[in-house]
């Protein structure tokens, strides 16, 4: 069944395809603080988006229910820190122009302690700026690819400038499409959810958004409504029943279908033109409703 535009959803369809920008506290794991907002909105299932260390604060969005689903969106988009580089030493005189050396595409070998393979990969730093220098403290902004280790980059960052360094203080400032202007604590949740519970659902309304959000960053494709519940039922992206598509084809990017309304019906990569009369323009990696 195709969602209701999510202008005119209520609440429990709101939470049961939601996402909350948490700012996660020190102290718990991402999975934890997920768990701890399934159990406060009381779905089944909730999952962040993009694993913080628990020292780590900062935008984690938190998606709820059936909105797990939009998982993949993040690996799209950027990741944004602002980090302490502890150096081992006192900071060379040539500090902002080796630090500026390390913009572009890096090698990395995830940490023994990931979940993921440690084999080397590139991720890319898209900006990397010294923001001030105290004693043996260098403060960073960092704009980089979805899967770079900041950790491992400080550790690189000591070799290059000869003091060795390790990470201090680190704090996500953005996760694309959320940046940390519209942040909420466990604490404003908590209270939003008790406030709903007395007849008030703005708080509430304020703080969770629909799925749909999570999805900003990615190309779109409009279908028409029978397509829409053609594709619930598994059916292909096919011509015939795309409005309107962005993208290239030829980059096979990601990509968010939705109904006229503005309802999510499901991500694919877009494989075809949707300009042509016959074939298939989306293959499905993920029906949303």
């Amino acid at each position: 069944m195709v969602r209701a535009p999510p202008e005119e959803r209520d609440l429990g369809s709101l939470v049961e395809f939601g996402v909350v920008n948490l700012d996660k506290p020190p102290g718990p794991s991402a999975h934890q603080v997920s768990a701890w907002v399934r159990d406060l909105v009381g779905v089944e299932k909730a999952a962040h988006a993009g694993t913080l260390d628990p020292k780590v604060t900062g935008c984690l969005p938190v998606l709820t229910g059936t909105a797990t689903r939009l998982a993949p969106a993040f690996l799209e988009g950027e990741k944004e820190y602002v980090a302490v580089l502890e150096l081992h030493g006192p900071a060379p005189a040539d500090i902002e122009a080796v630090i500026g050396e390390f913009e572009g595409d890096l090698y990395q070998k995830p940490p023994r302690k990931s979940a993921v393979s440690r084999r080397l990969r590139v991720r890319t730093i898209y900006e990397l700026d010294l923001l001030e220098v105290q004693e043996r403290k260098a403060l960073l902004k960092i704009r980089c690819e979805s899967g770079t280790y900041v950790r491992k980059l400080c550790h690189d960052l000591g070799l290059a400038l000869g003091t060795g360094a390790h990470m201090g203080h680190l704090r996500r400032t953005a996760t694309t499409p959320f940046d940390d202007a519209s942040l909420c604590s466990l604490y404003d949740l908590a209270d939003a959810i008790a406030f709903a519970e007395e007849g008030d659902e703005a708080p509430l309304r304020d703080l969770l958004e629909p799925g749909e959000r999570a999805l900003a960053h990615l190309p779109r494709v409009t279908v028409a409504p029978s397509a829409a519940h053609e594709i619930a039922h598994g059916a292909q992206v096919y011509a015939p029943g795309v409005i309107d598509a962005e993208g290239d084809p030829d980059d096979e990017p990601l990509v968010a279908c939705y109904t006229p309304e503005g309802s999510a019906v499901c991500l694919g990569r877009l494989v075809g033109d949707p300009a042509a009369e016959t074939g298939r323009v989306v293959a499905l990696e993920r029906v949303l409703v």
